[in-house]
């Protein structure tokens, strides 16, 4: 590669930024000091076709420094805190106080039943409904959940997986009754059941039906809804898992590159569907190895999604991402730590180039988090988007012996698991063999090993430990009578829809399931006529079946 080529490169990453707008802001240093948008090699010492191949400009293949041309100068990353608690109403509330206080984006936790496809009455969903999320059980609790929110005006992440579909579903439905149509919708939904099979065990039905669930929501959606992220592939569950930066990054990837192969095996055309695929990245304590991993996580994608896959629109080889603070390195002890570990965590995650990010609550570990935490965690993204400076200029930290080496390392030991992984004949049969579990299973007890052994110092844990510690901070409690009024809901619902509909529809559901046709259209028109989560995946279940893990020891 000639001198020239990075000369064009360089004029055609200016002209992109000409073209695009950027924020009102004062960009220079609290001193006064101008920060340039960019800061490049010294052309006359760097071996320029190496920096073109490796690392590039942002907005420009192969994304190293990042997905846009002028990055933060030209949009802040999205602040979309993870809420969800008790009854529709109880979230509703929380929602809307988030978006009073400046979040920009919305994002849904569900309880347990709704994660496992279970309506609030089911034997199983006893003692968990509305704890760990929001219950949702109809396209009732739906209405609720985004009365008075715009579905046009505000983005939504859905964290769910297994019955996805059907919360999509849902989701469609609430922008029609608001009148908003469903090309208008933009959020994400999760929908990541290949990390299900591997960290998380959130599944409902064996892999094979649920590759083809998603292949089939992905088409829809295509033609449906294109301003929406069909998958939020997720490396944040299988970093909560125990797993290394290295096997988080190697096995989303994996994943993510599973579902393109199967939505090409479909017939799809990769530049039509790719560029709506998202992903979702931990952000764990070790700062400058976090920061790796997003960079190499981008030119990994990119490379393999022009190389590999074909795609030829320069959409379809970038990699956007959430990210979300790391749960794991949260602390019972001493809790009021974890807001200094969220903070160093978000930093990571803006100076890795994310487009949204959550950020965790210092009493996570204990309860889920109450008003006033949640504000604190909104608040460290907002000091760092607007008091650091770190969004003044173009990934800061591009150009770092050390940070260039680690985002190298990060590479090439993703390139090793991908080998790996092929040779096991693909995603879903090192699945089922067990080895993405296994390899999770070393590191944790790897890591654990070090804490232990004080190798490695947790504040607070296993140092500096204060005798005698009270945990004096409030938690949020849910109370009992959450579930019964969510028992009492969707009794009410069954008892007053018009059930040969309802029935019809579930009908029309298990004959999609049976003809290998599309199951979004007659799981739209199963939510209209009032079917519950747990009728609806019933419905499905008789084709499907249900998904026993082999244990792995």
């Amino acid at each position: 590669m000639s001198d020239q080529s990075y000369q064009d490169s360089l004029k055609r990453w200016k002209q992109k930024v000409s073209e695009s707008k950027e924020r009102e802001y004062d960009y220079d240093t609290v001193s006064g000091l101008s920060n340039d948008l960019l800061y490049l090699p010294d052309e006359e010492n760097q071996d320029l076709d190496q920096y073109i191949e490796k690392i590039g400009f942002p907005g420009e293949y192969p994304f190293t420094r990042g997905v846009h041309p002028n990055m933060y100068r030209g949009r802040l990353w999205t602040m979309r805190q993870f809420a969800g608690f008790g009854t529709p109403e109880d979230t509703n509330k929380r929602f809307k106080f988030l978006l009073e206080q400046g979040q920009t984006g919305l994002s849904v936790a569900f309880d347990m039943p709704t994660l496992m496809g279970y309506d609030s009455d089911h034997a199983l969903s006893l003692g968990e409904v509305g704890h760990c999320g929001v219950s949702i059980n109809s396209i009732d609790d739906m209405m609720t959940l985004f009365d008075g929110i715009p579905l046009d005006q505000v983005s939504t992440s859905m964290t769910i997986n297994g019955p996805a579909i059907i919360l999509l579903a849902m989701y469609v439905v609430v922008g029609e009754r608001q009148g908003v149509a469903s090309d208008k919708l933009h959020g994400t939904l999760q929908n990541d059941i290949l990390k299900e099979y591997i960290a998380q065990k959130e599944f409902i039905f064996p892999p094979e039906p649920s590759m083809h669930i998603i292949t089939d929501m992905i088409e829809w959606c295509t033609d449906h809804m294109p301003a929406y992220n069909t998958i939020s592939i997720s490396g944040y569950h299988i970093r909560e898992a125990g797993s290394t930066a290295a096997q988080e990054l190697a096995f989303t990837l994996a994943d993510g590159f599973a579902y393109v192969e199967a939505a090409i095996e479909r017939g799809l055309d990769v530049d039509k569907f790719a560029r709506r695929l998202s992903f979702f990245f931990n952000s764990h304590i070790d700062f400058f190895e976090e920061i790796g991993k997003f960079r190499a996580a981008r030119r990994i994608y990119a490379k393999r999604m022009k190389e590999k896959y074909g795609a030829k629109d320069p959409r379809s080889w970038m990699l956007r991402f959430h990210t979300q603070t790391a749960g794991h390195s949260l602390t019972a002890p001493q809790p009021e730590n974890n807001i200094v570990r969220t903070a160093y965590e978000a930093l990571a995650g803006v100076l890795g180039g994310t487009q949204s990010l959550h950020t965790n609550s210092m009493d996570e570990v204990l309860a889920l988090p109450t008003e006033k935490s949640v504000e604190i965690a909104l608040r460290t993204q907002q000091v760092i988007a607007y008091e650091t400076g770190v969004g003044s200029t173009i990934d800061p930290l591009g150009g770092s012996y050390y940070v260039e080496a680690m985002t190298d390392k990060m590479e090439a030991e993703a390139e090793k698991y991908f080998d790996t992984i092929d040779e096991l004949g693909g995603v879903v049969a090192a699945i089922e063999v067990g080895y993405f579990q296994r390899e999770i299973g070393k590191a944790a007890y790897d890591v654990a090993r070090k804490y232990d052994e004080k190798k490695r110092i947790i504040v607070g844990v296993n140092a500096f430990i204060r005798e005698n510690e009270s945990i004096d901070i409030p938690v949020l409690k849910i109370d009992k009578s959450v579930e019964e009024n969510q028992v009492s809901k969707v009794k009410s619902l069954r008892s007053n829809r018009t059930q040969s509909k309802t029935d019809k529809a579930l009908a029309d559901l298990t004959q999609a399931c049976e003809s290998g046709t599309n199951v979004m259209p007659p799981l739209l028109e199963a939510v209209r006529q009032s079917a519950t989560l747990g009728e609806m995946v019933d419905a499905m279940k008789v084709v499907y079946g249900t998904y026993t893990e082999t244990p792995v020891f």
